[in-house]
């Protein structure tokens, strides 16, 4: 059975490594006594697919993993399920309680760490990999007015390329960005408690044929901008022509309070 889990990544813990991440999961994983499901092998592995990496020292309001679980098992003890009584069907198994998955696996994870929700994954179903398209980040960028992001961000929305370098397979290539910029709106100044005045920026950034970082974002908004808060707060799969998260929640959902709260 494939489980999808969605999570916040939130604090301190903004600092760990997508690799790093891998490992905190294998751990919360074992330590939660899921039945995990592994490869074969000399060097089994837990069958896990991660969604899109994250910046290292960014946050994310809604990352997420999918998990291949054993549904032979007995999800409490780890022991294999009671045969049927003579002469009844053969069980397929024990019903997973997805609704129950937070709050188990929650305990094991590090703070910071909060898993969100849970869902089963149809046979088929593309990986995160391919299945997100598109994503929304907050951004906080110190040091420059409200007025004068304003300005630079009218100015990109209206420029036919925006021409970026970056480093990749050792080579310096240069890319136009501009047509994975998808929205960009200047939504006010830098929240109270960061160390300095700024202003807030949110994005949305296409992830395919290649991501923008919002890094990236900025040097191609030019005025020399630095981001000192960067928080993922969507990622998107395109059904049937609409957006939707990987969860499965419809696009106007994640406009709720809940997420904007939690984004600003």
């Amino acid at each position: 059975m494939r489980v999808r889990l969605r999570f916040s990544k939130l604090g301190k813990v903004r600092f760990t490594s997508h690799r790093d991440v891998a490992r905190i999961w294998e751990r919360g994983l074992r330590r939660a006594s899921l039945p995990v499901v592994y490869t074969q092998g000399f060097s089994p592995r837990p069958k896990l697919s991660f969604g899109l990496a994250l910046p290292t020292g960014a946050e994310s309001l809604g990352e997420y993993l999918d998990v291949e679980l054993d549904v032979e098992l007995d999800f409490a003890s780890g022991e294999a399920a009671a045969p049927a009584a003579r002469g009844g069907a053969a069980p397929h198994g024990p019903a997973l309680d997805l609704e129950a998955l937070p709050a188990r696996l929650d305990p094991a994870l590090p703070v910071g760490f909060h898993v969100q929700g849970a869902a089963e994954v149809p046979p088929g179903t593309a990986s995160l990999q391919q299945a997100v398209v598109r994503c929304t980040w907050r951004v906080t960028v110190p040091g420059v007015s409200v007025a004068h992001l304003t300005e630079l961000v009218d100015a990109a929305l209206g420029a036919d390329s925006l021409v970026v370098g970056r480093t990749r397979k050792g080579h310096e290539v240069h890319d136009d960005v501009r047509p994975a910029i998808r929205s960009l709106e200047v939504v006010g100044p830098t929240p109270a408690g960061l160390s300095r005045a700024g202003a807030t920026l949110v994005a949305e950034l296409d992830t395919q044929p290649r991501s923008v970082r919002p890094s990236e974002l900025l040097v191609a908004l030019g005025g020399d901008l630095r981001e000192e808060r960067v928080l993922r707060t969507h990622q998107w799969m395109q059904l049937d022509g609409a957006l939707r998260e990987p969860i499965g929640l419809p696009h106007d959902a994640t406009r709720a309070p809940y997420a904007q709260a939690r984004a600003s």
